[in-house]
């Protein structure tokens, strides 16, 4: 992350016209990463990874000892979400989980092998899939695996997907216990005909009995996450789930777009395209979101995150320490992220990798006492510029040319000329201002700040954007 950036207050969404917001509305990616996992490709695997872990055991060694962040996939559900793009298991065989446990057991040990044993974590994360799809016995066994391999700080966020339809207060009581202390409940959306358009019917009165409980348990965080663009929604009807969501007094909200990609997502064939919203309606969906979250008091942190003025998340953004890794917006710092599971990804150093997708192909590499990884990614110097670049513009919405120039030894103009040149462009949109040694994203520009940050993107150029999810 970019050291001297300064953070932006935005301004309300009424600043951007439905003209700009429709022709800024174009795919692109959500940049928790850069370059995308769309460009990982598959010479890279163990024999690459390995060398790289041992280089963070070597600097922990030698006393740097900087703390990971680890993501655990869990890929099993019960029922299938027809919206939902994720790599996840479909199943109601509750015995699957124990045979998965084992092998993220043998992941574990492998990684650790090569990383070193009880290095320091300061962020753990779960997700899916539906993590709770895991009894609380079959969840006590996996944080027990994961701190005798890893030291998991007393002070460390640790988070949990919650499927609001299978959790009860008793299975919150038992999360708080083994020590997670934030949580993340998929709503999406609490309109009755959307949810069975989409295959989740859950009632809103169920998920403001769990958050109370929540809360009175301690837990630090609540997020919960939303979808915009879903079949049958409409803006009446997005307003009304946001009204109930200010209910909740949640202190985080995810605000997605929906992204209809059915010849790659098999669940979403059963979502009719005659049920989606316009691209009229999807604008007026993010105009409302705007101004209806902000008006219950959360602060926009940019692209699909808005929190209380007194979450982290928001505390992160206004002392511009805010971040961006595979899980969206953070407040730790630029870290090592180590990925465990089926189709997880993980960055070390200057790379990313990504494990096998498929169970079969998983569970083999690890019985053949082999790191899972399918492929990945080692960046080379156009890669390292461009992604401070674009982490700049998503979290503080500032890219200082001093600064990029001294870290890559570079002169902006010259190696990014073409990308000025379509920077002034937006500028002449009133999306940015652009200076001799500077770009800084103008209020009404941070809520397209993915389109802005698309501009630094050179893999765009060539590959196109149709695999992507649309900015507005």
């Amino acid at each position: 992350m970019i050291e001297s950036v300064i953070a932006i207050t935005p301004a309300p969404v009424d600043t951007l016209t439905p003209d700009l917001l429709r022709r800024m509305d174009a795919p692109g990616p959500r940049y928790t990463s850069y370059p995308t996992a769309d460009r990982f490709a598959d010479d890279f695997g163990p024999a690459q990874l390995e060398p790289l872990l041992c280089r963070l055991h070597e600097a922990a060694r030698a006393g740097e000892r900087a703390p990971l962040s680890v993501y655990v996939h869990i890929p099993f559900c019960e029922s299938v979400c027809y919206y939902c793009a994720c790599n996840k298991i479909v199943t109601r065989h509750h015995d699957k989980a124990g045979p998965y446990l084992d092998a993220l057991e043998l992941e574990m040990a492998l990684v650790t092998d090569h990383l070193g044993a009880q290095r320091t974590v300061s962020q753990l994360h779960l997700g899916g899939g539906t993590p709770t799809f895991l009894s609380d016995a079959e969840i006590a066994r996996l944080m027990g695996c994961l701190r005798r391999f890893f030291h998991v700080t007393d002070d460390a966020e640790v988070s949990i997907e919650v499927d609001p339809r299978t959790i009860t207060r008793a299975r919150l009581a038992h999360l708080r216990a083994e020590g997670f202390n934030r949580l993340s409940f998929g709503i999406q959306d609490f309109d009755a005909s959307v949810q069975q358009a989409v295959h989740r019917v859950q009632s809103f009165e169920s998920v403001l009995d769990l958050i109370a409980e929540a809360r009175a348990l301690g837990f630090e965080s609540i997020n919960a996450d939303l979808i915009y663009g879903l079949p049958c929604q409409t803006p009446a009807s997005l307003r009304r789930t946001i009204a109930q969501v200010g209910e909740l007094q949640v202190d985080r909200v995810a605000l997605y777009a929906y992204a209809h990609l059915p010849a790659r997502f098999k669940p979403q064939r059963r979502i009719a395209a005659v049920d989606l919203p316009g691209p009229a309606e999807r604008v007026a969906m993010l105009g409302i979101a705007m101004h209806e979250f902000k008006a219950r008091g959360y602060d926009y942190i940019g692209m699909d995150h808005f929190a209380l003025p007194t979450d982290s998340l928001a505390i992160a953004k206004r002392q511009g320490r805010l971040q961006r890794n595979f899980q969206g917006y953070s407040t730790q710092a630029d870290c090592d992220l180590v990925g465990l599971g089926v189709s997880a990804i993980g960055r070390i150093g200057n790379a990313y990798y990504q494990n096998a997708k498929a169970l079969p192909a998983y569970y083999e590499a690890l019985a053949d006492n082999r790191l899972p990884v399918l492929r990945g990614l080692v960046l080379d110097a156009d890669d390292l510029a461009r992604r401070d670049i674009i982490m700049a513009l998503m979290c503080a919405g500032r890219v200082d040319f001093d600064e990029i120039e001294r870290r890559h030894g570079l002169r902006m103009h010259e190696a990014f000329a073409f990308e000025l040149q379509r920077a002034a462009a937006l500028a002449a949109d009133g999306l940015v201002d652009v200076s001799d040694r500077a770009i800084e994203v103008t209020s009404a520009g941070w809520h397209v700040v993915r389109a802005i940050a698309m501009v630094f993107d050179r893999h765009l150029r060539v590959d196109g954007r149709d695999r992507f999810s649309r900015v507005v």
